[in-house]
Order: C-alpha cells, then structure tokens, then sequence
C-alpha cells in the first residue's frame, strides 16, 4: 500500500467540526454548549478510565482481559492429567530423539501442557517487546495529526485522545492473541520464543483439533510437535544471540513505521465515548503506510532470513529425528512446511496490527541448506554456524545450498569462543564475515 499523502479535514470541508478533525464517536460536540461539552468530556473520561494504557503505549490489562473473555466464550478446553503425562513422555521421548541430529544440547528445562489462557499468559511479555515499538508509532502519530493550534483548544483532552491509541491497540490485540491461542500447538510453533526460557510447551487441545483433518494418529501427531518444540527449545536456549536479533530486526522495522493519516481519522470517529465496548468493534487494518525505507527494507530482509534459518534448521533436524521411527514421518513433515509456508497462525495477527509478517520466506531453500551443511560439513561443523550472526547463510546463499556448503569457511574462526554461541562481548572479538 503507497502512503497516503491525505491531511485532516479543514474547517471549511467540515463547518461543523471546531477542531478541523473528526474526534471519537463521529461528530463533536458543540463547544459553545456547556452542556454538550460536559457530555461529551465524561463520556471520553469514563472510556479512558476503563481503558488506561498505564506505563506502556499499549493497554496490557486490557488486551489479556479481551483476550481471556473471549477464549471464556468461544470455549478452552482444560487440560488433563493424562494430556500432562502424554506430553512429558512425547517431550522426553523427542528430546532423545534429537541428540544424534545436533550438536546443541537439550534445552528443556522443564515441561507444561498449556491450556489456550495458559498460553497467552505466558507469551505475554514477548509479544508485548515486539508490539510496543509498532504501537509507540502509532500513539505518537496519533497525536502528531492533532493541529498545533487545536491542541490550545483541546488542553487536556489532546492527550486523551492520543491515549485512545493504546486502549485501540490493546484491545484489537488481545482479540488477536485470543484467535492465535486457538490455532498454536506449542510454545515455538511459530519460530519466536515466546514463552519462558527453557520451558517446553504443548496445547493438547489445539495439537486435538489440528490432527483431525489429517488422518493421523494421536500420539504421533503429538511426538512430531514435540520434536519440533524440542528443537526450539535447543536453539533458542543455546544460541544467546538469536532471541536479540530478531527482537532488534522487528524494532527497527517499527522505528521507520508511518501511519495512513485517513485510517486513524476513521478509527478514532467508529468511538463512542458513552460506550467503551465500541472499541472492541473498531478495525485498525491498513492504518500503516507502506513505503518502506531502505533502513526498513533491510531490517525485514534481515527478520525474513533469521526466521527462514530458524525454521529451516527446526524442519530439517526434526525430520531427521522422525525419519525410520515416526510411520508418517514424511506426511507430518509436508504438513508442518505448507503450515509454516503459507504465514501459519502468527501471519494475520502481525499482518493487520504490527503491519509486519512472521511468514518465514523461502522455507524449503532454508531447510536444504542446512540439509547440504550436515552433508559437506558434519553435524558439529552445521551447528557451529550458529556461533555468530556473521558466520549465517545470507538470503543470497538460499540459491545455491550446494554451492554454498562447499565454499571454503574455516571454523577455527570460532576458537575465540568459549561456548557455541557466547555473544562477542562475553567473549573478545567477534570472527570475520565469511
């Protein structure tokens, strides 16, 4: 989508409008009518006291409150004690499974079959560093569009109304969160480690509905999205790095985020003061303006890649795991990349909010890739790429992975690390780029 190069409403295009913009809940009160005025002010002051955005851009409370009411509605299935035994043994079982295939240890250090409000809960403080930066923009342009000489007029209410971006935010966000938790079948199904560090995670009731449509047993559906947590659990918990790197790729995405000043106008106008539920109905879809810049182009190139070499290296040990011990090893496999492929359930919720996609590009150029590493190169020699950010395949060595796991790279570059994947302040210099 271009930007639009749109500005607010003029006081001769709206003569009703004092302020020459739309306020919340369509047209505005007439300011020479105290009585109207003071309507509309308690109305606006009753919306933002049920929906204060506290120390933050966004309305955390509010949007886990949503979220948790309308999983309480549509329905979350409480988790058994048989599905908690289930899931510690399938875990246990593909974390052996998975010791040949890399040289990263386990990462598990505890075990937990979540619940759908389990979920959010304990993904909440992650989704909150990558959500707020984007949200920040949007606050802020929100009270950018306010004309200097309206703010005199507005005096207090101007921040009021610039608050109103949070509450949106939080709220659209935890109905979100509230659809994502019915579709995600472990703590890293989506590639980002969302939940707590070394705590693997299954949704029992979520791995249930998905492994319908797929005519496959249970109990193996369930040891397939336990090798692939197992995995991430390993590679986030091992790789110091990673977890920065994406955070800071998606940050610096937001920084250069620019807001289509009509869609904020037409948001803030479908508010009723005298209804703070009206919110819950307001859609924030297409408010970013497109244009990337370069700093942004190169931000997402950098995002896009880590996650297809996330994802790609998961597929790739997962389904060396299963292969020869899972009947349907290879129909799983298949699944779980169109899954991924197609933008997988995190691909709408940052799509319309964060105006950014967490679909990992290029996902089977990844996966062979590391599958030709493990071959020229060894198990150690593949995963000791993974010591440094510069030491990874870039997006243009997607093209050859035949080629590119030939070229020479010598490993003893690494030999400044104690440890694979200690960050270079903990440990001297980082190596060269290859």
């Amino acid at each position: 989508m271009s930007q639009v190069g749109s500005s607010w409403r003029t006081v001769e295009n709206v003569p009703d409008t004092p302020f020459g913009f739309a306020l919340p809940g369509g047209q505005p009160p007439d300011p020479n009518d105290p009585q109207q005025m003071q309507q509309f002010l308690a109305g606006l002051q009753q919306l933002m006291a049920a929906s204060q955005t506290g120390s933050g851009p966004v309305n955390w409370d509010l949007a886990r409150q949503i979220a948790t009411s309308t999983l309480n509605t549509e329905g979350d299935p409480a988790v058994t004690a048989p599905d908690r035994e289930l899931v510690v043994e399938a875990l246990r079982l593909a974390d052996l499974w998975l010791d040949p295939t890399t040289s990263l240890p386990s990462g598990i250090v505890t075990t937990a079959a979540w619940n759908r409000n389990e979920w959010i809960f304990h993904t909440m403080d992650v989704w909150r560093k990558l959500a707020d930066p984007v949200a920040e923009r949007m606050v802020a342009a929100m009270g950018d569009l306010i004309p200097p000489e309206a703010r005199a007029q507005l005096g207090p209410m101007s921040s009021m109304i610039t608050a109103l971006g949070g509450a949106l935010f939080g709220g659209q966000f935890g109905q979100a969160l509230a659809k994502l938790a019915t579709e995600v079948l472990s703590a890293g199904d989506i590639g980002l480690p969302l939940g707590p560090g070394g705590t693997a995670a299954l949704i029992p009731a979520n791995i249930r509905g998905y492994g319908e449509g797929l005519e496959i047993d249970q109990s193996e559906l369930r040891l397939f999205v336990a090798l692939r947590e197992a995995a991430h659990q390993r590679l986030f918990g091992h790789v110091p790095w990673l977890r920065g790197h994406i955070l800071n790729a998606v940050e610096t995405y937001a920084r250069g985020i620019r807001v289509d000043r009509e869609a904020i106008e037409e948001a803030m106008r479908q508010i009723d003061p005298r209804d703070p539920s009206s919110m819950q109905g307001v859609a924030l879809e297409g408010i970013f303006a497109q244009e990337d810049t370069e700093q942004q182009r190169a931000a997402l190139r950098r995002l896009e890649t880590a996650l297809a070499l996330v994802e790609g290296w998961v597929c790739h040990i997962v389904e060396t795991a299963a292969e020869g011990r899972l009947p349907n090893a290879v129909k799983l496999a298949e699944a779980f990349r169109r899954r991924r492929a197609a933008g997988g359930p995190a691909e709408s919720t940052f799509a319309a909010l964060v105006g950014l996609e967490l679909r990992p590009r290029r996902l089977r150029e990844a996966a062979a890739l590391w599958t030709a590493l493990t071959e020229h190169r060894g198990v150690a020699g593949r995963d000791a790429l993974w010591g440094h950010p510069d030491l990874l395949p870039s997006d243009d060595d997607f093209a050859d992975p035949v080629a590119y796991a030939q070229s020479q790279l010598d490993l003893g570059m690494l030999e400044g690390f104690d440890d694979l994947g200690k960050a270079p302040e903990e440990g001297g210099d980082p190596p060269p780029q290859s």
